[in-house]
């Protein structure tokens, strides 16, 4: 008896391959992409039933018309790579004619790669306007050991690369909170930057908008020309945080009065949300360990978890 008949094989290697667990990102994104293979694992067993392959035309795992779509993979490619830090790059990849990604407020898309036979995905935010015609930006911390940094690093302009979304994001309406806090560490910042935009370019957005950004060390802060830019609207004040810093001294007086050394703790904080004009609304983004610190500091001075939104 044959093992197993060919029509049997062929349908063996339409079946949908299950995701590694490096494929996921981690960000809770709908669909997920275990999601997207229960999907496509349905579609399957329905087109095996019935033994109607037509079925699985609809299967597509990446595009090209560089429409964004959170279901597949579309591709993009970078047109010009900047490096900001000795780890930190900024990335702007092209959209086809004036067309815009039409991301809602701190949104975040996931990119796939390939390391060494293996697909990892990752989850970054652009940190361009939502509405930015004909091109995006992402910020992305490069780390020494991350297999998706080893592939970022390879990039140049002129190649392709995979993303799908968008996921997640901010809620924001104008004028909705008196002021926003925003606690960013590091490339926290990314969800931030559409927000601020938006509050700035709106002239019937009254919302103040107070800043802290948590850096190493003064060298190592992204985008200064653009946030010294944003700083100078009536509504928006900007703070940073250098935990490696010891002394004000060195740096630009413009910084002097609006930067701490050492790390935002639990003093600072109340010093931070005493200087409010209204009572805030708290945005987060970092590392995980970074939100927790941030939701306990913030749970001290009195502000409750519905008055605070983690990236």
């Amino acid at each position: 008896l044959q093992a197993m008949s060919g029509n049997e094989q062929d349908w063996l290697a339409l079946r949908p391959q299950e995701p590694s667990p490096s494929q996921c990102c981690g960000s809770g994104c709908k669909p997920c992409i275990y999601d997207v293979y229960e999907k496509e694992l349905a579609q399957w067993e329905r087109a095996k039933a019935t033994q109607d392959k037509s079925l699985l035309l609809g299967k597509k795992e990446q595009s090209n018309n560089s429409e964004l779509n959170p279901d597949t993979f579309t591709a993009f490619s970078v047109s010009s790579v900047e490096q900001l830090t000795e780890d930190t790059y900024q990335y702007k990849f092209e959209l086809p004619g004036n067309s815009s990604l039409r991301l809602s407020l701190g949104q975040h898309i996931v990119l796939r790669g390939v390391v060494n036979g293996l697909e990892v995905q990752r989850a970054y935010t652009p940190i361009s306007p939502g509405n930015a015609e004909g091109y995006f930006e992402v910020l992305i911390k490069c780390y020494e050991a991350g297999l998706m940094s080893q592939y970022i690093k390879t990039w140049k302009k002129g190649d392709v690369v995979f993303w799908r979304g968008p996921f997640g994001g901010f809620p924001y309406r104008p004028n909705k909170h008196g002021e926003l806090l925003m606690l960013a560490s590091g490339t926290g910042l990314a969800p931030m930057l559409p927000i601020l935009q938006s509050i700035t370019e709106d002239e019937e957005d009254e919302t103040f908008v107070t800043l802290v950004g948590c850096f190493p060390t003064f060298d190592k802060i992204y985008l200064k020309p653009l946030l010294q830019d944003l700083a100078r609207y009536w509504n928006i004040r900007i703070f940073y945080v250098l935990s490696q810093e010891t002394s004000l001294e060195k740096l630009p007086w413009s910084y002097q009065e609006n930067t701490y050394t050492g790390r935002l703790n639990e003093d600072l904080m109340k010093t931070i949300i005493n200087s409010c004009r209204r009572r805030p609304f708290v945005l987060i983004c970092g590392s995980s360990a970074f939100s927790e610190d941030m939701s306990r500091y913030l749970k001290a001075a009195g502000i409750e978890e519905n008055c605070c939104f983690v990236f």
